[in-house]
């Protein structure tokens, strides 16, 4: 199953028995960033900023304050369940003088993050691959025409007398097709090095 990320930061709100839960969801790319949004965009004199946030294998959720496993942990699980990664989710929770039990905070929080990301634009994670591969000087020009129709990026190149070290980083999916049409396209004198930047 392919996972999506945020393409831009999201908010939306909904009101559950006179308590506001407002959601706000941004695509992150380390723990850093997740923690510096959670910074961010807390309220201070809200009464729980409660968030979630999901990186791959590694993802953390909190409560505030709020019952344990009734904020977090659905906050977590409407990342999950609408197929992102990457992302952080914060749910600030105003409230209304009605408490709603443990069962009305799991639905009110894991239903805000829910709405606020399925409203979202999404935006399709392609896991990438890092390639090195070396050309002579006269098959360069073949080699860079082929890099956006492989939406391939270069990354660095150096030069030795034989021609060019090319780091590239690109759709994993792709790196076959870019190995089979370069081999053919320079008469198999492209060498690749499959072990990122080093040299072979």
């Amino acid at each position: 199953m392919t996972l999506d990320t945020l393409a831009a930061p999201v908010r939306h709100s909904i009101d559950v028995k006179h308590s506001r839960f407002l959601a706000n969801a941004a695509p992150v790319a380390s723990v850093e960033d997740a923690g510096a949004f959670v910074r961010q965009v807390s309220i201070a004199d809200a009464t729980h900023n409660c968030w979630a946030w999901r990186l791959g294998g590694d993802y953390r959720s909190s409560d505030d304050g709020e019952p344990a496993g009734t904020a977090g942990r659905p906050i977590l699980a409407a990342i999950d369940g609408q197929g992102f990664d990457r992302v952080v989710v914060v749910v600030t929770r105003w409230f209304g003088g009605i408490k709603l039990g443990a069962g009305g905070l799991v639905r009110a929080y894991g239903g805000a993050a829910a709405e606020c990301l399925r409203l979202a634009p999404r935006l399709p994670l392609v896991e990438l691959a890092s390639v090195s591969v070396h050309v002579a000087f006269e098959d360069l020009s073949t080699l860079h025409h082929l890099l956006p129709a492989l939406s391939a990026d270069k990354r660095g190149e150096t030069f030795d007398a034989t021609g060019a070290l090319l780091v590239l980083e690109l759709p994993a999916d792709a790196v076959d097709t870019l190995k089979t049409r370069l081999r053919d396209a320079t008469r198999d004198r492209a060498r690749f090095d499959d072990e990122g930047g080093s040299k072979g």
